[in-house]
């Protein structure tokens, strides 16, 4: 699906208020880890994906960070990935508000 400039500045406004305990792990592209002594560690989702591996393997990865650094995690900051949630919401907001 081509999505138009419009239609992305408008889905960035509304993710930006969604708050990050209620984003699903399918619409993440990064997760970045702030630890203790100011270090980070990263999570490409993205990139995982293109790699080939299916959710279950990108859940794994993601519940090993979360227990390997448990003590050190001070914050978990997440990077949207708006084409994945426009294309997953879009089409049904369309067919909803079509019907209007």
């Amino acid at each position: 699906m081509q999505l138009n400039d419009d239609i992305m500045s408008q889905w960035e406004t509304i993710v930006a208020e969604v708050h990050k305990t209620d984003v699903p792990l399918e619409c993440v592209s990064k997760m970045v880890f702030k630890l203790s002594n100011r270090r980070q560690k990263t999570v490409n989702i993205g990139t995982l994906r293109k790699q080939g591996l299916d959710f279950d393997e990108i859940k794994s990865i993601v519940t090993r960070m979360f227990n390997d650094f448990d003590s050190e995690i001070i914050d978990v900051d997440f990077v949207i990935d708006i084409t994945t949630v426009v294309q997953l919401v879009q089409p049904e907001t369309d067919r909803l508000l079509g019907k209007l």
